[in-house]
């Protein structure tokens, strides 16, 4: 098979990936790399040195592709299914992909950072950073709950409008991770919470969960 993907199956930007490959049937390999096992660490950073997760090969092309967006940018323009992950039109792409940067950047990153706090030993915790990231993930958590709700409003189902899009792929595992490990959103984002339930029910994120679950006790909470 020409598609292997390198991931762990509670990293919340392979659940993004998945959600690209499972929505659309794409066919490919899954390597789950233990990165606590200091030769599946050196493997893995043969391919990427970054070491960080996700990471598409593709043999056939001879292409190495790190990072979510690009892996799903990547699989749109080379293996497109009948889901259109990054819309077709210019103005539908753009909120997509404006979504896609949002959820990445102002509810992900500081989720991960507060999540990511807990497994640090009692002498590299980063309580001032905690602190920050919290902070920024509520603003971001309140601009996405004011969205959320005016598509409600309008009758829109998924995060970009009527289609499910990357942006959805980007809003799940952020939405999923800080409603079970940071904070319930239903008290204070209630339109959220509606969205991310809508979320877990899609096949293609309800199967990533699954494949997660019986890592999920590993998570630090």
């Amino acid at each position: 098979m020409s598609l292997t993907l390198h991931l762990h199956p509670l990293s919340s930007y392979c659940h993004k990936a998945l959600m690209a490959f499972y929505e659309n049937g794409t066919p490919f390999t899954p390597h789950i790399v233990d990165l606590s096992n200091p030769e599946a660490n050196a493997a893995f950073k043969r391919i990427w040195p970054v070491g960080k997760f996700p990471v598409l090969r593709d043999d056939a092309r001879g292409r190495t592709i790190p990072e979510s967006t690009c892996i799903i940018d990547y699989l749109a323009l080379h293996y497109p299914g009948p889901t259109k992950l990054i819309p077709e039109t210019p103005e539908a792409a753009l909120a997509a992909r404006a979504l896609d940067r949002f959820y990445d950047l102002h509810v992900h990153t500081h989720m991960q950072k507060i999540v990511g706090d807990r497994i640090r030993s009692a002498g590299k915790k980063d309580p001032a950073g905690v602190e920050h990231a919290m902070a920024a993930l509520t603003t971001a958590l309140g601009i996405a709950e004011k969205d959320m709700t005016e598509k409600d409003v309008a009758g829109r189902t998924w995060g970009a409008g009527e289609d499910f899009t990357i942006a959805d792929c980007a809003a799940a595992p952020a939405l999923f991770y800080v409603d079970f490990d940071v904070t319930p959103l239903a008290p204070a984002y209630p339109a959220l919470a509606t969205y991310l339930g809508r979320l877990k029910e899609r096949p293609c994120y309800a199967r990533a969960l699954a494949e997660a679950q019986p890592y999920m006790h590993m998570v630090p909470r």
